[in-house]
């Protein structure tokens, strides 16, 4: 498991600047750009990327969609569409591990060797970031280990307090 732990990465900061061969948006379902890290990496991108989403039709919650980063360090944007909180009984912890497995998946098929994750889901889609960020770490952990040409995920978090928990919880793996 060492092995894989040394393949996931925490960084706090604002994931647009980051450099990796993909980064994923935390997408609403249009595809089509929003608030929060949507609206930050649509801005960053510039027109273009609003211009290929909508070739995409949108997406459903729990899968991904690839187009070209533009403008950002990164060449691809892997978009998810995370589920919203609705209290834990309507499939949400499945749908949120679908929208990282989906993402890994997408990057495997592409040969992509590093991409960074936000915290899918956490911001007004209101999923308790302790249980988002366990979903995420466990999911990404069991991904790595079927895709060994990933060779580094990193967890963004925006705070600081996100960052604290996405460590904790990578060191208890």
């Amino acid at each position: 498991m060492n092995e894989i732990k040394n393949r996931i990465c925490v960084y706090q900061g604002n994931i647009v600047k980051l450099g990796t061969d993909a980064i994923v948006n935390a997408a609403n379902t249009s595809l089509l750009g929003g608030g929060g890290v949507d609206g930050a990496i649509h801005a960053a991108a510039g027109p273009e990327l609003l211009e290929e989403c909508r070739g995409l039709h949108g997406c459903r919650v729990g899968q991904a969609k690839l187009t070209k980063g533009y403008r950002l360090p990164a060449p691809y944007i892997i978009h998810t569409v995370g589920p919203i909180w609705q209290g834990g009984g309507q499939q949400e912890a499945e749908l949120l591990a679908s929208c990282y497995r989906s993402s890994m998946e997408i990057a495997a098929e592409k040969r992509l060797s590093s991409i960074a994750f936000p915290a899918i889901s956490t911001g007004v889609y209101g999923y308790p970031r302790q249980e988002a960020a366990r979903i995420a770490i466990h999911t990404v952990a069991e991904a790595l280990q079927q895709h060994s040409g990933i060779k580094k995920v990193y967890l963004v978090a925006w705070d600081k307090e996100t960052a604290l928990l996405y460590q904790s919880l990578l060191e208890q793996l």
